[in-house]
């Protein structure tokens, strides 16, 4: 039997984990008990997150990558289906679901230690994309191995791509010059660089459009032979939790949407602001009511 195609406007491929978001006063010291003042716990992990981002924005999105047969893989499961995210393309398998612990101080500055045991990357043929119709694709480069296939492929398929390049490790160093839009953390762009501007040098040879964020410092970019700077958008920080989730998964909206240049990169900020005003990544991405209402107002 013919299986149907999966027609959406974003698809995400890459790391779903699940995250016990903490609440404290401080990081702690070495040999330090601390205690945690709010504890909040979802479904996470770039791609995973973005894939929501989309849906909550109002576009179809799918999720492609891995999740274990254990308790944390069926929650996060489940928030995919409650949100309309597309879980066709998800992996289920005998390894546990990655975790995330994160630590959030009253400044909303955080901390992670992220486990993923006996979990491996997914193989290159173990996801059939030959079926996906989409207007955008994100990679968070966590899945290298099915990734890279399928970013020739759309290359071929003149389907646009985009790499959330967080930090620097195998699957977004071979990914950087395989995707039309590199959108790069400053972690990232200082790895690669040394610094911001010479790394943004150096990605504009890699992909013709070109963003560094630079949290509350804003953003720089390159299209083509154009730069420019975006300044960061004032708001009451809660958590700089899944801000980058965020602006990821708005920016493959605003490119799936056709959105001018100087559009996409507004877009994209409002969503990681609004993230920001929320406890825990998942809980902080916006409504498309609370983006819309935001971008109007900075527009």
């Amino acid at each position: 039997m013919l299986k149907k195609s999966i027609d959406v406007d974003v698809l995400c491929v890459g790391h779903a984990c699940y995250d016990l978001v903490f609440s404290v006063a401080k990081h702690p010291e070495s040999d330090e008990k601390i205690f945690a003042d709010n504890l909040v716990s979802s479904g996470g992990g770039p791609a995973a997150n973005a894939a929501i981002a989309v849906s909550k924005l109002g576009l179809k999105a799918a999720f492609a990558g891995y999740l274990g047969q254990d308790l944390y893989g069926e929650m996060h499961h489940q928030e995919f289906v409650d949100h309309q995210v597309d879980t066709q393309l998800v992996f289920r398998g005998v390894s546990p679901t990655p975790l995330s612990t994160v630590l959030v101080k009253p400044d909303g500055k955080r901390a992670l230690v992220n486990y993923k045991g006996s979990t491996k990357a997914l193989a290159e043929n173990t996801i059939d994309f030959t079926r996906v119709k989409a207007k955008a694709i994100l990679l968070d480069g966590h899945e290298p191995h099915i990734s890279l296939k399928l970013a020739k492929l759309a290359r071929s398929l003149n389907i646009p791509t985009i790499l959330d390049a967080g930090s620097l490790h195998e699957g977004t160093e071979k990914l950087m010059d395989q995707v039309d839009y590199l959108v790069a953390s400053e972690k990232f762009a200082c790895q690669f660089g040394g610094d911001v501007t010479t790394a943004l040098s150096y990605f504009s040879k890699m992909s013709p459009a070109s963003v560094i964020t630079l949290g509350e410092k804003g953003l720089i970019w390159q299209f083509g032979e154009q730069k420019g700077e975006l300044a960061a958008i004032k708001a009451d920080i809660c958590d700089t939790t899944g801000a980058g989730d965020a602006f990821h998964g708005a920016f493959a909206a605003a490119i799936a949407n056709n959105l001018e240049w100087p559009d996409v990169l507004r877009y994209s900020s409002v969503a990681g602001t609004l993230c920001c005003t929320k406890m825990g990544a998942r809980q902080g991405l916006p409504s498309k009511q609370e983006h819309s209402e935001l971008l109007g107002f900075y527009q």
